[in-house]
């Protein structure tokens, strides 16, 4: 993949229109990507409403490291730092304000802010490096089953639906922009106690294109995508049998270049919980093995059906004050 990394020449909207990318799923995040400059360090962007009742975590990241992109020319994110602070509207743009805390010989400091009806919702530092040779080494992949063994998570949900509460169905059968396969398989529905641990394939269902920016941008969206899930396993409990979850801080780091609309293994454990909180940690490998990636995020399991019972429909309807 080529290295030039310049999301400030790149527009996704014109890769929408090349045909690169003809899933409709995929082409809704890419556009809420393309993000609007207000200001020299202010920037709009949209979403989607999911039917829940908060934006999606990965989301927010994306976007802010796309509005820290747009202020950094030739130089390529290797780490990111981020805060969920409130939970965001879908029904409303969000702003992304960008502090240019530092600019370096070798690495480029940014913090953005993701603000709604003047609050703030999400906090993020990220680091920016000119690429340079030094010492490497890596952990190995683990051995586990090729992606073309097994099924798309779209498909066993679909098998699921009737034990999934009315309220989430339409979510769940809408068209995924993202290709997922589970080498443990969950039930979000009836969780039984599994170890606190879990490997998934992932990769964007059509080509991308070739600026590792929008790879790297829908790298750090896919990160949020059920690595929460992780610590609850050894609990057998689930967002739908009683726990409010919601990613409370979330961090990355990115080792080696990658392609995202091919197989990349997201390897995830839980070291501890405690405290209404879940820590997780994760790796991602290249389909050939090659370590791409590293994740931690904290995030909140509050167990709201110890008082009474659970009514999912509730949390669907409503934005969820998590803190």
């Amino acid at each position: 993949m080529d290295l030039d990394f310049s999301w400030e020449t790149m527009n996704p909207s014109a890769l929408l229109l090349t045909g690169q990318v003809v899933n409709q799923a995929l082409s809704k995040i890419i556009s809420q990507l393309d993000l609007e400059q207000i200001e020299l360090n202010l920037f709009r962007g949209q979403s989607e409403n999911l039917g829940t009742p908060r934006v999606f975590g990965g989301q927010v990241i994306g976007q802010a490291l796309i509005a820290a992109l747009r202020t950094v020319p030739d130089r390529h994110c290797h780490s990111l730092h981020g805060y969920f602070l409130r939970p965001g509207n879908p029904n409303a743009p969000i702003l992304y304000e960008v502090d240019r805390i530092r600019d370096g010989k070798s690495f480029t400091t940014r913090r953005v802010v993701a603000l709604q009806s003047g609050e703030a919702i999400f906090n993020l530092s990220c680091s920016f490096q000119v690429l340079e040779e030094g010492l490497s080494h890596a952990r190995s992949m683990p051995d586990v089953p090729h992606p073309d063994e097994l099924p798309d998570e779209r498909e066993l949900m679909q098998a699921r639906l009737a034990s999934i509460p009315e309220a989430m169905r339409e979510m769940m059968q809408r068209e995924r922009p993202i290709e997922l396969k589970r080498v443990e398989p969950i039930d979000y529905a009836n969780p039984i106690k599994m170890p606190p641990k879990q490997h998934t394939w992932f990769r964007a269902r059509y080509p991308l294109g070739d600026d590792p920016a929008l790879h790297q941008c829908l790298l750090a969206y896919a990160s949020d995508m059920g690595i929460l899930s992780t610590c609850a396993l050894p609990h057998g409990r689930s967002f739908l049998t009683g726990l409010m979850t919601a990613s409370l801080d979330h961090a990355m780091w990115f080792h080696r270049p990658f392609s995202f609309d091919e197989w990349i293994l997201f390897e995830q454990d839980s070291p501890s919980s405690g405290g209404a909180r879940g820590f997780n940690r994760g790796t991602m490998y290249t389909e050939k093995g090659v370590l791409i990636a590293s994740v931690a995020q904290e995030g909140l399991i509050r167990d709201v059906a110890a008082n009474g019972a659970f009514d999912w429909s509730k949390q669907v309807e409503q934005r969820v004050s998590t803190h």
